[in-house]
């Protein structure tokens, strides 16, 4: 046995999300893709059939009082709260992160309604659909559209920002942003923030209430693990939920959604990011998959999950280095842990047809145009031994 396969059988041994794993369906394949889709919790497939079987087949329509379909929403919106640093009440479930993007943005430009601010600021190196969504959302609001890289947003702020749209984390190279910063600049130019927190949620803390964040939306299938299509989320500062004015007014954002008027009235608090009726198996199938952070007694905390997410992804390096002939990858994620997020991205000449070779052994990752191997690390079911795998074999396939 290698000192490096040693090694992780050390760190294994000495993990205390180790647990965690048997609460996923997993084989002998190296899942490396959470970033993309998370893998699929053991609790969901009896909690979905309940759902088919009993809620919907026998209940039926009962089931929207009586088993909670009609609270789900703003239920798991709770249940996601303390994964992003939020209080209750503030996130509400529902439609995709493309919608709740189209929905906090144009809000946000509204917000700044009456004070000549007429420029959105967007992620220039933001994953593509809200780069459109922020096109679009600016052609409805009159506004210009500014492409920024994040670490230049500070000096392109000014008295016409209206509203700025960031990720979190970079999705390509797993690059993780100065969220606090970012923010505080963004208030003292007189703007509205809106976070996109699909690569950060879920791996580690982000802190919307700590810092102030106005605005955030994310995905659920990534490291939330709520399945292919599971719906997004949309988080609203408490502060500002009485001026959310979302340009999706739907019935079931309505303050008297069963009184069918004809004028809208805006419900209270993040209700109002709702629209319309929610997509409840997919809705309860995520909230079966939340459940794996609850743990033993005292839930998994999402520090816990950052400090593993950055030991796997530095012994992930270390590995590469050791296994990798030297100049065939190159990594683009950043080596500072305030830099990274929990995927590393490898910069490769042939990456599609290495990460083609690498499915074909057992390692999943992904790839992504033109260059780049993609690797994910969910702290919740990957190992030390599963990362010594994956760039032992990586180093196989490209010699």
């Amino acid at each position: 046995m290698s000192e490096l396969a040693l090694k992780a059988e050390k760190l294994d041994a000495g993990d205390e999300l180790a647990g965690v794993r048997a609460q996923f369906v997993l084989d002998d394949v190296v899942y490396l893709d959470g970033n993309s889709l998370g893998a699929l919790p053991v609790g969901v497939p009896g909690r979905v059939e309940d759902v088919v079987r009993r809620q919907w087949g026998e209940l039926r329509i009962r089931s929207w009082d009586e088993s909670g379909w009609w609270t789900a929403p703003e239920r798991i919106g709770d249940r996601i709260a303390p994964l992003v640093g939020a209080a209750a009440g503030q996130i509400v479930v529902g439609d995709s992160t493309s919608v709740n993007v189209f929905k906090a943005l144009v809000a946000a430009v509204r917000m700044t309604a009456g004070s000549g601010r007429d420029e959105i600021v967007v992620d220039a190196t933001t994953f593509p659909t809200d780069g459109y969504i922020a096109e679009s959302a600016a052609r409805m609001t009159g506004c210009t559209l500014r492409p920024v890289a994040p670490a230049e947003v500070p000096g392109a702020l000014g008295d016409r920002t209206a509203a700025v749209l960031l990720n979190h984390v970079d999705y390509r190279t797993g690059r993780l942003h100065d969220l606090p910063a970012l923010t505080a600049a963004v208030h003292a130019a007189g703007a509205v923030v809106v976070w996109d927190l699909c690569h950060s949620a879920g791996a580690l803390p982000v802190g919307l209430d700590e810092h102030g964040v106005d605005l955030a939306v994310g995905c659920t299938y990534k490291y939330l693990n709520g399945g292919p299509g599971s719906p997004a989320y949309l988080y609203v500062r408490r502060e500002l939920q009485d001026r959310f004015d979302s340009p999706l007014p739907g019935w079931n954002s309505h303050a008297e959604p069963f009184g069918m008027r004809s004028a809208y009235e805006p419900a209270a608090g993040a209700l109002r990011g709702r629209v319309g009726t929610p997509d409840i198996l997919s809705m309860l199938a995520l909230e079966a998959a939340l459940e794996v952070w609850d743990g033993d007694g005292d839930g998994v905390s999402i520090e816990a999950v950052r400090a593993k997410s950055l030991a796997l992804t530095d012994f992930f390096l270390e590995c590469v280095a050791s296994y990798v002939p030297d100049g065939r990858v190159e990594s683009v994620t950043p080596v500072a842990h305030a830099e990274r997020g929990s995927q590393v991205a490898l910069r490769c000449a042939d990456a599609g047809d290495v990460m083609k070779r690498l499915i074909e052994r057992g390692v999943v990752g992904d790839f992504r145009h033109p260059d780049v191997l993609r690797f994910g690390f969910t702290p919740l079911y990957v190992g030390f031994g599963d990362v010594e795998r994956a760039a032992r074999t990586l180093g196989d396939v490209v010699r």
